[in-house]
This record gives C-alpha cells, sequence and structure tokens, in this order.
C-alpha cells in the first residue's frame, strides 16, 4: 500500500487515496477499534475496480501509520470526534461526493458523519456498526482484552501499529468497559441520515446483536437495507469476503446510477 501523511487541521493522519476515475464517488474506507488501513488487504483495490470508483482508506488517529493519539482517555462521545475529523479529511481533499464503507466502530462512524454532513455523504455501507452498548458488546471486548494478555495478540497487533499498540488497547477497552458507557446511545441521530444505507452484519456476531441493524434502518429517513449473514460473526469482509463484496458492489452501483 503506497500512501502518504497529511496534515488535517494539526493531526497527522495517513492516507491512501486513489483517484483515477473521473467524475466518480470516493468511497471512503473507514476501519474497526484495533484495525488500520493496510489490515482492509486488499478489499478496498477490489471494491474500486468493481464498481470503478475511488478509493480513500486511512488511519484514523492513533492508528497504522499515523501520528498517536494524545491520550488513551475518551469520551462518551468520541466517535462523534471522529465523524468531525473525518469531515475535516473530506474537506481537505475536497470531497464532495462519498460513499462510506465503515466497519464496527467505524460503521458508527459512517453513521454519524451521515447524520452530520449529509450533503457530502451519497450513501453508507455499515459492516457491524453498533448505535448502543449491549451486554455481548462488553463480552466480546472483555474476551478480545483476555486475548491480549493471553496470546500472541500484541505482537500480531505491532506489525500494523508499532509501539502505538497499549495505548489504542487501553483506549478502546476501557471507555467500552466503562460504567458511564453504558448509557451511550446514537439512536437520536440517525433520523438526520438521508443517504441510502446498506446494513451488513454476521448473524453470529459476537460484539452485537441483530438488534443494532433493526433499530438502525427503522429510524433512518433515507432508504434502508439489512444484509444478514448466517454463521458469520463480526468480520464478515474477512469471514466471507466475495459475499460481502458482491452485495456492496451491487449496493454501490445502484447509488451510482440513480
Amino acid at each position: 500500500m503506497e500512501g502518504k501523511i497529511i496534515d488535517v487541521k494539526g493531526k497527522k493522519l495517513y492516507i491512501d487515496y486513489n483517484h483515477s476515475f473521473k467524475n466518480k464517488p470516493t468511497i471512503v474506507f473507514l476501519h474497526d477499534s484495533l484495525g488500520s488501513a493496510q489490515l482492509w488487504r486488499d478489499f478496498p483495490s477490489k471494491v474500486s475496480e468493481a464498481a470503478q470508483c475511488n478509493t480513500l482508506v486511512y488511519d484514523r488517529l492513533g492508528y497504522g501509520k499515523s501520528f498517536p493519539m494524545p491520550t488513551h482517555e475518551r469520551e462518551n462521545n468520541y466517535m462523534e470526534t471522529e465523524a468531525d475529523i473525518l469531515n475535516d479529511l473530506l474537506n481537505e481533499l475536497n470531497l464532495n461526493d462519498v460513499i462510506l464503507f465503515g466497519h464496527s466502530d467505524g460503521g458508527t462512524i459512517a453513521l454519524i458523519t451521515a447524520s452530520k454532513y449529509p450533503e457530502k455523504i451519497k450513501a453508507v455501507i455499515c459492516e457491524a456498526g453498533h448505535i448502543f452498548v449491549e451486554d455481548v458488546t462488553v463480552k466480546g471486548v472483555k474476551d478480545a482484552l483476555e486475548a491480549y494478555r493471553t496470546t500472541n495478540l500484541p505482537e500480531r497487533l505491532q506489525k500494523y501499529h508499532g509501539d502505538k499498540v497499549p495505548m489504542i488497547v487501553k483506549a478502546w477497552a476501557e471507555i467500552w468497559l466503562s460504567e458511564r458507557f453504558r448509557s451511550w446511545n446514537i439512536e437520536y441521530l440517525l433520523k438526520n441520515i438521508k443517504s441510502p444505507l446498506l446494513f451488513i452484519q454476521g448473524e453470529a456476531d459476537e460484539y452485537g446483536t441483530l438488534h443494532q441493524v433493526e433499530k438502525t434502518i427503522s429510524q433512518v429517513s433515507g432508504s434502508a437495507e439489512k444484509f444478514i449473514i448466517p454463521n458469520i460473526a463480526h468480520t464478515p469482509h474477512k469471514e466471507t469476503p466475495d459475499v460481502v463484496l458482491n452485495k456492496a458492489i451491487e449496493f454501490i452501483k445502484g447509488q451510482i446510477e440513480r
């Protein structure tokens, strides 16, 4: 992956921006809580080629090749802050015709961005996003934290995040396991989402139930559809890439042809 570091209002972010398709939308990929631009692997390029669209893959602040986050301490609205950073990034690159594809936290950030900056967002693909905290989510984070303590997960993450690993794990685990975050809920924002939405979820997602999907698609103002994949967990685009790719392409092409 070839990319560069750019300054977005003082935040140094790593981006990989392919803009070879003139007058076509840009699909922006938003990674999950422990993810990075690199961990999308060849999925964005496959989407780009099949849909004939531009792509922007970036490391959120603190992740991958972007500069470290200033502190591990997060406010309850940290994903709203991330949506504001994404909007600043889109402004920096002069992007106004955008399709968001977000996974997990990235999916939530995609929903928030579409609600706050609807004029820029043509459509949203939310994969395994969250709009509130469930018991299964807390259990999933606890299990991941245990794996971090007892397996080679730190070494595997270090390959992508370098010495930032302890901070991103601490930031993620502390907020999601805190008592104050149990009341976090973004349902009030959903009515502001006017762009078409595709919500993809594995039926066996260890971080969220199908209530996340149903509650989301029933409250947005634009058209919305769900795509539930049996026997698949939290990362459908890795567990069953062809199925997710085909559905995403069908959805994206539908938006371009509108």
